[in-house]
């Protein structure tokens, strides 16, 4: 394998609106990713959804995001809870 295979990742969004019941009721929209290297694919229904998903890939590259940054505050915080 190419090492720009190994540093590079594509990924294919697919999104769209629900049917809606009412006209009043808001839209709903859904959707999925799809990391096409490895097939892998998650449904989503929020934005977050699929940087969380991105942010898996690009950690294994090395690469912080403000995911794993949250997530290890949030464990520092509780592990200092708990030494307490």
């Amino acid at each position: 394998m190419d090492v720009f295979e190994f540093t590079t990742h594509s990924f294919i969004v697919k999104l769209w609106v629900e049917e809606i019941a009412q006209e009043q009721t808001r839209a709903t929209w859904r959707g999925h990713i799809t990391h096409v290297p490895d097939g892998k694919r998650r449904y989503v229904s929020s934005l977050n959804e699929i940087k969380d998903f991105m942010a898996l890939y690009l950690e294994e590259m090395g690469i912080k995001t403000e995911l794993s940054h949250g997530v290890k505050g949030w464990l520092r915080l509780r592990k200092l809870k708990l030494t307490r």
